[in-house]
């Protein structure tokens, strides 16, 4: 009997087209606010939310059942309502919300990677204007001020509270948070580590913005800040722990080069520098979050994301001694990378 070979499966390739479409009905259920009404209305149908909406039936039921689909609704008697993964993250003022990435994405990455082959072609962001402006986080760009660092917050929290559970910090006293605007960071790991106190380094117009939260949050008294530029002003000196989340990719090897450096020279004797990234695997073939984060920055800045052995190698270089890579799973980073600078430095 002669075998027969199962064809090589076209599904994933499918898959890969609708991709847009998935996205583009999550972002128009959160901007219509789909989520909250259910919250406030579990087991609507279809009919009752295009009421709700002042929509017609047809579309709103093709949105609703295609949420369900993808498991942000699931069916309660004739109608729907929210999954617990929806009411967790989705929902408005949540502490776990992370609508403000989603927002981020859609206003500000999808038109850039709409002209993904103009980046490829040019080498130039395409998700701004780079002929009139500095770089990605000018403060007169509207859509960066109104969404970027909520959206950042969004996913920053879950990732700090994770690599505050993978580096032990517990004997240091002072963190500064290099491009810390949002101030995720700065606040879970001092709720996570009641004798630090942590200094949020970042551009004046952004740490304002950043201010609120902090003050929300009730960290006022143990987080504060130092406006300025890091490719141009120095960093407060004399800090145990200094941390890079989500800056190195946004910039080239040269600037990254350069700011290590800035951040080794503010390092006491015997303190340790964070770099907590989406690392692209040192054979260069994933993990697909670090590999389409990476792409990313194709579109909005004249960075990648990079691979912990490239960070080991400039750490060392640097003068970074007991360099390690400390991977775990979280929204906006898959490991930290860690170097000490010497005591006798």
């Amino acid at each position: 009997m002669t075998s027969v070979e199962e064809p090589v499966s076209v599904m994933p390739i499918m898959n890969m087209v609708y991709g847009l479409w998935v996205s583009q009905t999550l972002v128009t259920a959160h901007e219509r606010q789909v989520f909250e009404r259910f919250a406030e209305r579990p087991g609507m149908t279809p009919a009752d939310l295009a009421g709700v909406l002042g929509f017609e039936e047809r579309p709103v039921e093709q949105l609703v059942t295609c949420c369900a689909a993808l498991g942000l609704l699931e069916r309660d008697g004739a109608g729907y309502r929210n999954t617990p993964m929806t009411d967790r993250y989705l929902l408005r003022g949540g502490d776990d919300y992370v609508g403000g990435w989603v927002e981020v994405v859609s206003r500000h990455d999808y038109p850039g990677w709409l002209r993904l082959d103009e980046a490829l072609r040019t080498n130039r962001p395409t998700a701004w204007d780079s002929e009139k402006g500095d770089s990605l986080f000018d403060d007169t760009n509207p859509v960066v001020v109104e969404t970027f660092w909520e959206g950042m917050s969004a996913i920053s929290r879950p990732t700090a509270r994770q690599m505050a559970r993978t580096v032990d910090l517990s004997a240091a006293r002072s963190l500064l948070d290099v491009g810390g605007g949002g101030g995720a960071y700065a606040i879970e790991l001092c709720r996570a580590y009641p004798e630090l106190s942590a200094t949020i380094f970042d551009l004046p117009f952004v740490c304002d913005l950043t201010q609120k939260k902090v003050e929300q949050a009730g960290f006022a008294d143990r987080v504060s800040f130092a406006p300025g530029s890091f490719f141009t002003d120095p960093l407060p000196a004399g800090q145990d722990v200094i941390l890079l989340s989500m800056i190195l990719h946004d910039w080239d090897i040269d600037q990254c080069r350069a700011l290590l450096r800035s951040c080794y020279d503010a390092l006491a004797p015997g303190g340790r520098l964070l770099i907590s990234e989406l690392l692209v695997d040192d054979t260069k073939d994933g993990p697909l979050d670090a590999t389409l984060m990476s792409l990313s920055m194709l579109v909005e800045t004249f960075g990648r994301n990079y691979t912990g052995a490239e960070y080991r190698s400039w750490l060392e270089d640097t003068g970074f001694t007991e360099v390690e890579v400390r991977p775990f799973a979280a929204p906006a980073a898959n490991g930290v990378v860690i170097g000490r600078k010497p005591l006798d430095s």
